[in-house]
């Protein structure tokens, strides 16, 4: 490839191989034993040992570093990043050990990039610490996402306050008890241009007015923290916690989901090596006529198959770290879309023929297949469904060939 890790990104990707290797797999047993005790908006115990022992080897923060002052070293590049991601995809909660868990991340780059020193004090630095979760406020029940110009929520001017009224679901982690705060994006400007109507403010969990609604479940598992909907009456914020200038939500958001899409696709390179382990120890476990799994030849063709898909996506995430690194989001904004309909679509075959080879067991909660299915499924959803970034991509192409090309609205007929 045309590009190459750091040396200090080599150093900080073989330290957090080490440190899963000797910390968090060996705990992850523990982690569900405990998840089992204190329920899902509760907070497994053992994440503190893990954290302590992360911290205390540097590794804290490493999607973002420089926010930090007793961060050592220089930031890693996006590229340097991307093996890390894809190792904490392995095990569900290695992010969060590691404090670079979603939403938190993106939260945290919203509110370095565009929030009050006020608010950074408030919100931020306890979001680096590690000591609060955070959850972001975009997705609404009763308006299609998929073009976030949509969003009804309403958030009006009043004196030197704004008054929220509006309802969101599928804030990711908004249950759990560490979760403090919520980034909300809604309507300042309804008369606006399209693209200047939203803004983008910090609600904290416990102002008067703001209540959990529904608990929607993602194939009837039970996420950690859930995935709630938040419902807004007269809730009232100082206009201080708003972010960036009114009328910037919607640039807000596209900045916040660039990195965010890029994570998700590298995490998502990590599950699918894992199905794909898991699959080759189970076919040498398991026979059947007379001779293992593993010595079929269709078994041997699914497992040659995802190791070629595995490593063909793994390049298309460096070539778009890299990218992204070099000419910026907004010029990778084609090969962003394009590893965020990739790469899940293809971790999702992975895992079906993991599940296949386990048979009936594969199915079930006695492996990780069916959550990691669960998961890698709603990312087809995501930050953008498949349909709107492949519009996108096309767009991009067509406008090659016909520099004057748009997508038609009904606005514009």
């Amino acid at each position: 490839m045309p590009y190459e890790f750091t040396t200090r990104g080599l150093e900080v990707q073989e330290s957090v191989r080490q440190f899963i290797d000797d910390t968090i797999s060996p705990n992850e047993e523990i982690y569900y034993v405990q998840l089992e005790d204190v329920g899902p908006d509760g907070y497994p115990p053992v994440l503190d040992k893990m954290k302590s022992a992360a911290q205390s080897k540097g590794l804290w923060n490493l999607f973002l570093p420089h926010l930090r002052a007793d961060s050592p070293g220089t930031p890693l590049s996006n590229l340097d990043y991307a093996p890390i991601s894809e190792m904490l995809g392995k095990v569900s909660f290695a992010s969060e050990v590691l404090n670079c868990n979603a939403p938190d991340t993106g939260n945290m780059e919203v509110l370095h990039h565009f929030g009050s020193d006020a608010i950074k004090a408030q919100w931020l630095v306890p979001l680096l610490a590690g000591e609060i979760r955070s959850a972001f406020c975009m997705t609404e029940p009763d308006s299609s996402s998929s073009d976030a110009t949509n969003i009804a929520m309403s958030i009006d001017r009043d004196g030197d306050e704004y008054v929220l009224n509006g309802r969101k679901w599928f804030s990711s982690g908004a249950r759990a008890e560490r979760c403090k705060v919520f980034i909300v994006m809604g309507k300042t400007n309804p008369n606006a241009s399209r693209h200047l109507q939203q803004s983008m403010i910090v609600v904290p969990k416990d102002t008067p007015g703001v209540e959990l609604g529904l608990d929607p479940h993602v194939f009837g598992y039970v996420d950690r923290g859930g995935h709630p909907e938040v419902i807004y009456r007269n809730v009232r914020v100082p206009v201080g916690n708003l972010l960036g200038e009114e009328g910037s939500g919607f640039a807000i958001s596209q900045a916040r989901l660039g990195p965010g899409r890029i994570h998700h696709c590298m995490r998502s390179i990590g599950v699918a090596e894992r199905a794909l382990e898991l699959m080759v120890i189970r076919s040498l476990e398991r026979s059947t006529f007379g001779t293992s799994l593993a010595q079929k030849g269709l078994i041997q063709d699914w497992i040659a198959e995802s190791r070629i898909e595995i490593d063909m996506a793994r390049e298309y995430v460096l070539k778009t770290a890299y990218l992204m690194d070099t000419v910026g989001n907004k010029a990778a904004a084609t090969e962003i879309s394009g590893i965020k309909v990739a790469i899940p679509n293809m971790t999702l075959k992975v895992i079906d023929r993991a599940i296949q080879v386990h048979g009936a067991a594969g199915v079930s909660q006695y492996y990780p297949l069916a959550h990691m299915y669960a998961g890698t499924r709603t990312l087809r959803i995501a930050d953008g469904p498949d349909e709107v970034h492949k519009m996108t991509i096309a767009r991009r192409e067509i406008l090659k060939h016909q520099p004057g090309f748009h997508m038609q609205r009904p606005a514009d007929k």
